[in-house]
């Protein structure tokens, strides 16, 4: 978005502000390329900023105040809280987020003083499952930063946006989203580690390729119940392993030493979801390896082979994802796809080339809308940088 032009929306809302010279910030979304359902089984993820994300125009108030306005949902109006009262309202809108941040920082003991005035908007598609709400949580921390002179990472400001989620807002999310959001860096992806946060940088040089981001436009309502289901089953499979291995997790194991292992697995559930995690970690690995070399094909080989695993060992595709995943394999200049995302809806991705992408997108969404029976909605992903100020 231009900056003039976002400047020029905010003085439209802050008509009495047209002296002071605003500071602008943005916040990327995030897709996760691969390394799905293994987070929390101490596996590897490989995710990357993009360059949809949050914008906010911020000038400094004299009192303690807060107020906020949102272009995408403009029918909240003009938000206004004081510093001192980040009290949940009933229904509270999506500034429950913007209270969060600013709760768990004065509990860390930033002592925030500085009130400010915001517009905030963000080009994140709505429900694509791009993580729109992690993105507005780093915004903030970085304001709150800027405005009141802290010394902040970019691990520290995720740290405490997913405390604000886990602990304010109530969602018991991981700190993946949050942790690529405020690390993302131009053109490369991070393999990270959600349980020690050792993280490296992998050059993401996709060449004449680009990443098409799918939205199956279905809403994920089976995805929290299996969410817990799949996490209780792979404790349980953890559980039987450790008779014959010593390990915490299951990504603990090589593809090798499971296979060597998994008869104890004797339920067909527990060998599955165990078989997914193990090898679902193997192939982030490969993934990493594949993009240091070039080898734009064998990265889309562990896309497919990504989803398939999603599909068959770890069950949380659907018909909507199946769908547009394998209509993607079904085309001429796309090198793989995935489902990202807890499953059960939402997003895929494909590797698509970058000539192709106009009748790649067409030919998908008319066959995806005759099978399904409403369309999905398609983006073109960039990898850009964290959250940070604009000059």
């Amino acid at each position: 978005m231009e900056l003039k032009e976002l400047e020029q929306r905010f003085f439209e809302i802050f008509t009495g502000e047209t002296g002071q010279t605003p500071k602008v910030f943005f916040s990327p979304g995030r897709i996760n390329l691969i390394g799905e359902h293994i987070d929390y089984n101490g596996g590897f993820v490989f995710p990357a900023a993009i360059t949809f994300g949050t914008y906010a125009v911020v000038t400094e108030r004299s009192d303690n105040k807060v107020a906020i306005y949102s272009g995408n949902f403009a029918d909240d109006g003009l938000v206004e809280f004081a510093l001192t009262d980040l009290t949940k309202q009933p229904n509270e809108p999506w500034t429950i987020y913007v209270k969060g941040v600013i709760d768990v920082f004065t509990k860390a003991s930033y002592e925030i003083t500085t009130g400010f005035n915001a517009y905030v908007i963000g080009t994140i598609p709505n429900g694509a499952g791009l993580s729109s709400s992690a993105s507005l949580e780093l915004l903030v921390g970085k304001i709150l930063s800027d405005l009141n002179g802290f010394e902040l990472t970019g691990i520290e400001n995720a740290l405490l946006g997913q405390k604000a989620e886990n602990e304010y807002v109530g969602v018991n999310c991981g700190i993946m989203d949050q942790f690529a959001i405020g690390m993302g860096q131009e053109n490369k992806a991070i393999k990270l580690n959600c349980d020690t946060l050792d993280y490296e940088y992998a050059d993401c040089d996709l060449q004449d390729y680009r990443v098409l981001i799918m939205n199956t436009k279905k809403r994920r309502g089976l995805a929290d119940s299996k969410y817990n289901e799949r996490r209780a089953e792979c404790d349980a499979a953890v559980e039987l392993l450790q008779t014959k291995a010593e390990i915490t997790y299951l990504c603990d194991l090589t593809v090798t030493e499971f296979d060597a292992i998994s008869a104890v697995l004797t339920e067909d559930n527990l060998l599955k979801r165990a078989r997914h995690a193990v090898t679902e970690n193997e192939r982030v690995k490969l993934a990493v390896d594949a993009l240091a070399t070039g080898d734009l094909v064998a990265f889309g080989q562990l896309l497919n082979q990504s989803h398939t695993s999603l599909r068959d060992d770890y069950e949380v595709t659907g018909i909507e994802l199946d769908t547009i995943v394998e209509l993607a394999w079904d085309q001429d200049g796309v090198l793989g796809a995935r489902m990202t995302g807890a499953g059960f809806g939402g997003c895929a991705i494909a590797l698509v080339h970058k000539d192709k992408l106009v009748t790649v997108q067409d030919a998908i969404a008319t066959k995806y809308e005759a099978i399904i029976g409403y369309p999905a909605e398609f983006y073109v992903a960039q990898i850009g940088d964290g959250t940070k100020r604009l000059v």
